[in-house]
């Protein structure tokens, strides 16, 4: 069985757990898709690989939040923390903002 590069915690957390995959996090189909990486989140302007073994050779992993395998609905605000201990506040109402993605909490240990 293959583990994914990500852990759903609570009702609207996503934790990245793997540095050699990015994550591409779409929400729907009007909202911009996000890339995160180990060090950071950004709108991700590329082309969404069309199944599985195309996300594997772009080493990235595919995570449908309103998919039934993960939320099962759509969110308009996400919590996404990173390999480099910060924890992002994804506020769907904001995206055309600078307030989009913002640092939430950063840890220093």
């Amino acid at each position: 069985m293959k583990e994914d590069p990500f852990i759903l915690s609570g009702r609207n957390t996503i934790i990245h757990k793997l540095r050699k995959v990015d994550l591409l996090i779409v929400n729907s189909r009007q909202d911009p898709v996000l890339i995160v990486m180990h060090n950071g989140i950004e709108v991700y302007d590329g082309d969404l690989p069309k199944n599985k073994l195309e996300a594997k050779r772009m080493d990235v992993a595919k995570v449908d939040v309103s998919s039934p395998d993960n939320f099962s609905d759509y969110k308009s605000m996400l919590f996404v923390q990173t390999l480099n201990n910060k924890e992002y506040k994804i506020d769907y109402s904001k995206k055309d903002t600078k307030y989009f993605i913002t640092v939430h909490q950063e840890s220093t240990f």
